[in-house]
């Protein structure tokens, strides 16, 4: 029986190979993003304007030949401007948001510094394919809380206290006269220091069963000048002590849980009759086909890497992934005994979830 050879449409074959070679240019360059983060790099060109190679490394007390060369690669893949008159690199006012920024809403150093450190647990989850074993949030690299903190961070900035909050019910009154809060998942503790400056009158304490991500809370917290109106105390999500909370929150992390139900089932028994369950989650639809976008394939990715693979570390292992969905999400809420559960808010990276008793 002949086999029928499948015919090759060579144009269509040159455009992908020319979006592979973008892909590999671009999975290489995340290593030297996050060098000229760590090094300030781009900061350097973003405080002093346009600068040669010499100019460069002198400014950031690194090697010229070294610096010969990224700025090359930066300029190639359009993260930073070249001009061919002076032989000078420069970032116009995009990229320095962007990439020198770090309390712009658009800085990307902390995702790359994530993508670097989830990439270092390759073999383990190339063995858990095999498996079908977890690999735990602790057991990823240090780059991984550090640059999730710094990847979110600006999000929550730029939204929380402006648009999230303001769009539960009665949440804002409660806090500006005197509530109790718990972050649960708070990780190295964005959110909770933002509420808590926010709010002098109210009382919060974030929960992580990371005792490292509570560690470097805790240091931000004395930083910050908001030692004894914030506490940090290692705990899960299932196991958070306390009760009467008039609001509980949690940030891009129930997704990661390996039973979220118990969670919710949880946050449930701790909140008081009229509180309120604050559930930011990754951007998502419910189908996978409104995910396939740079977004969800992001999502997706992370979510092979360091979501799933944690979930399925623990009891349970539900793995929800970063792309649940609001309906998925409202499934799981349910399930536990909520009865109230609305889509109040979004930005370009998440979905914000009202959930109530």
């Amino acid at each position: 029986m002949a086999v029928e050879t499948p015919v090759v449409d060579q144009d269509k074959l040159m455009a992908f190979m020319g979006q592979v070679v973008g892909e590999l240019g671009a999975a290489v360059n995340a290593g030297l993003i996050v060098i000229g983060d760590r090094l300030g790099l781009y900061r350097a060109l973003a405080e002093k304007g346009a600068l040669s190679t010499a100019e460069l490394a002198a400014a950031t007390a690194t090697s010229e030949r070294y610096v010969r060369e990224w700025p090359n690669a930066q300029a190639a893949g359009g993260y930073v401007d070249y001009d061919l008159g002076s032989q000078r690199y420069s970032l116009n006012p995009e990229q320095a948001l962007a990439l020198a920024d770090e309390s712009s809403p658009a800085f990307v150093g902390g995702a790359f510094q994530l993508a670097l450190g989830v990439l270092k647990a390759t073999p383990a989850i190339e063995s858990a394919f095999r498996t079908g074993d977890g690999f735990a949030w602790h057991q990823q690299d240090e780059d991984v809380p550090i640059g999730c903190e710094r990847f979110f961070r600006p999000g929550y900035n730029a939204n929380l206290l402006s648009s999230w909050l303001p769009a539960l019910d009665g949440v804002m009154a409660k806090l500006e006269a005197g509530t109790t809060v718990a972050d649960i998942g708070c990780g190295l503790g964005a959110t909770t220091p933002l509420m808590a400056a926010a709010f002098p009158s109210s009382t919060f304490t974030g929960f992580d069963y990371h005792q490292e991500s509570i560690q470097l809370a805790r240091q931000e917290t004395r930083a910050a000048g908001l030692d004894g109106r914030i506490q940090f105390e290692v705990a899960t999500a299932a196991g958070f002590p306390g009760a009467g909370y008039d609001l509980v929150t949690s940030f891009d992390c129930l997704h990661d849980m390996g039973d979220p139900v118990g969670a919710a089932r949880h946050v449930l028994e701790a909140l008081t009759p009229d509180g309120s369950w604050m559930v930011v989650e990754p951007l998502a639809g419910d189908s996978v086909q409104e995910n396939l976008n740079p977004l969800g394939r992001a999502y997706y990715a992370f979510s092979t890497l360091l979501c799933t693979p944690s979930s399925l570390s623990q009891e349970v292992g539900l793995a929800l992934g970063a792309q649940a969905g609001g309906a998925r999400i409202r499934e799981v809420v349910m399930e536990a005994g909520f009865t109230r559960f609305r889509r109040v808010a979004d930005s370009m990276i998440n979905a914000v979830y009202e959930v109530r008793p």
